[in-house]
């Protein structure tokens, strides 16, 4: 019997287009003799399924069901493709523990942990795990810019905590353009993480769950056009993303370690992106990404293209693995 599929995307911040381009991408692949597939958008102001025409019929969010044509559909796994929040923070994973529905991406804990990139780095940072020095501010919280040049030097990136795709995120290579650079980022999120500019190769390293086991994907190097990997150069062709990454034995091994070591740490389960700089030979982590992009132009599955898994074959691995909780 075909098992119903719910795929979810949009969310409620910037990155929602980015998120739909992903689940119709899943939606598409999705072998349809094996999975009834659903579009599920899932927005701040509707919860709905959309069907084939681009009709909307609402969810049920007391049970996540669907009334279609006079039957009530519920759903035996959620294939989460929201980047950002409520699917990539902890939220969407929380409601739907609640309602004993099986979903394809990290636990809650995970979600809200990796989302939060300053909370992120604090907790790994222990297990001996390289990251950027960085300086923490809060809206509202006094700004010193002395103070935080001393700590992070000049250049140095001022982030939104908790966004992904690059957004609020800026370069500032001289005192006078901080506290615009700060203003920007507030934008997107009400805590900022100011960072340490690592100049070196940067990677991307995906871990994934598959067939029961923690597997490294091919490497990818990152070479942005843009003066960093913005979302110009993420999602408009302005970089050269190449898999694998031109980096050296020692390099990929000491990277790929750090990688699968996270995803342990973390107790982490489905996709995960992790994002590096090499520092004095040594992987420095930025962040990592719970729920990846999974367009055809997406990093994630170019690597696992190059590992021998079709983006089929990534999909329903990651339902087949929730659904038998493996």
């Amino acid at each position: 019997m075909k098992k119903n599929i719910a795929i979810i995307m949009g969310g409620y911040s910037s990155e929602y287009k980015i998120s739909l381009k992903s689940g119709n991408v899943v939606y598409n692949t999705l072998d349809k003799t094996k999975y009834n597939a659903f579009r599920i958008h899932i927005f701040k102001e509707k919860w709905v399924f959309v069907n084939d025409r681009d009709e909307e019929i609402s969810v049920d969010k007391n049970d996540f069901s669907v009334v279609i044509n006079g039957t009530k559909i519920t759903f035996d796994c959620v294939f989460n493709a929201i980047h950002g929040s409520p699917g990539e923070d902890g939220f969407m994973q929380a409601y739907f523990e609640l309602l004993n529905i099986p979903q394809t991406s990290c636990n809650m804990y995970q979600a809200a942990l990796t989302y939060n990139k300053r909370d992120l780095l604090a907790t790994l940072k222990p297990y001996g795990i390289k990251t950027a020095e960085s300086y923490p501010l809060n809206l509202g919280d006094q700004i010193d810019e002395d103070v935080i040049i001393a700590k992070v030097g000049l250049p140095c990136f001022v982030k939104a905590n908790k966004a992904g795709s690059s957004f609020g995120v800026s370069k500032v290579y001289k005192k006078e353009e901080l506290q615009a650079a700060i203003d920007n980022s507030f934008k997107e999120d009400n805590e900022i993480i100011i960072e340490q500019f690592l100049d070196g190769v940067e990677v991307s390293v995906g871990v994934i769950s598959y067939k029961g086991e923690t597997l490294v994907l091919p490497i990818t190097e990152i070479v942005s056009e843009n003066d960093f990997f913005d979302y110009q150069a993420k999602y408009e062709g302005k970089s050269q993303e190449i898999t694998p990454a031109r980096i050296t034995d020692d390099y990929a091994n000491k990277v790929n370690t750090e990688a699968k070591r996270i995803y342990e740490i973390l107790k982490m389960k489905g996709f995960s992106r992790s994002e590096f700089i090499f520092k004095n030979d040594e992987p420095y982590l930025l962040e990592v990404n719970t729920v990846p992009g999974l367009t055809n132009e997406s990093i994630l599955p170019q690597q696992a293209a190059k590992a021998g898994i079709s983006m089929a074959a990534l999909f329903e691995n990651a339902i087949e693995e929730t659904i038998n909780k493996i």
